[in-house]
């Protein structure tokens, strides 16, 4: 097996105090304590989706990990979404504001909706990020389940950009869970299955935790990507009242297990 980092999709949730975290921690504590006492190695940044990342912020989160710790950073949705001329400033801002990260930044992680569907412009569009974010490691998760056909699979395989692994609700035109690799990374994306999705807001959209069954149910394709992958991530994304918190340390207990 390859290495394989388990962490959340965020870290600095108020509804994480007095759940996961103590509950007077002091913001600038939160990052620490989820590495030192959470145990954690790594952490997709989520903010990046809804704001560019500043170089000041990115060092911040350098220097409050260790230096075995690694990130994800989810890109900037004007870079998903964009297709005027702000693309390439966004890209360039995007890049910019990565820098202080270095090495420890494993890869980005590039969302896109589910009104993004296999046409000739998004093909070209996911043409275009992977030009533009040429030496980097790049990750698609699509939601339309349009895109699960062998010939997208393989355009992807063929861009060595990665397929993330989703777990959502089976809810029509969202991607099923499908363990694939594209890419030198696996990489496994937990949302819950929260039926209330479409149009709900995210407290409600990712308040879900997985049962002790599910969690298992998980193990056979994590491992399976894992032999297949230079370094594999997963990461939980169902962060309301801290149940990503524990669905991964679960996670990561039945691993060692193993």
């Amino acid at each position: 097996m390859g290495d394989v980092y388990i962490g959340t999709s965020g870290f600095s949730f108020d509804d994480w105090r007095g759940n996961v975290y103590p509950k007077n921690i002091k913001s600038y504590e939160m990052l620490p304590f989820y590495e030192r006492e959470l145990g954690f190695n790594t952490l997709e940044v989520n903010y990046t989706y809804y704001t560019l990342p500043s170089q000041k912020t990115m060092e911040s989160f350098y220097k409050r990990t260790s230096d075995s710790f690694t990130f994800v950073v989810k890109g900037y949705k004007g870079i998903t979404h964009t297709r005027d001329g702000s693309f390439k400033r966004f890209c360039t801002a995007f890049k910019d504001g990565l820098k202080p990260l270095g090495n420890r930044l494993k890869a980005i992680l590039f969302q896109f909706p589910y009104a993004f569907s296999p046409k000739d412009e998004n093909i070209r569009h996911l043409e275009t990020i992977k030009e533009e974010f040429n030496g980097y490691e790049s990750v698609i998760e699509f939601r339309n389940e349009r895109w699960l056909k062998d010939n997208y699979i393989d355009l992807l395989r063929d861009m060595s950009m990665g397929l993330c692994i989703v777990d959502e609700p089976k809810i029509k035109g969202l991607m099923p869970y499908y363990p694939a690799i594209t890419s030198r990374i696996g990489y496994f994306r937990f949302h819950g299955r929260n039926e209330n999705w479409f149009n709900a807001p995210s407290e409600v959209r990712y308040d879900y935790l997985y049962s002790e069954e599910e969690i298992r149910g998980f193990i056979p394709s994590i491992k399976d990507i894992s032999r297949k992958a230079d370094i594999t991530f997963v990461y939980f994304n169902n962060c309301h009242l801290g149940k990503a918190v524990k669905n991964a340390q679960r996670l990561k207990e039945l691993l060692a297990e193993d």
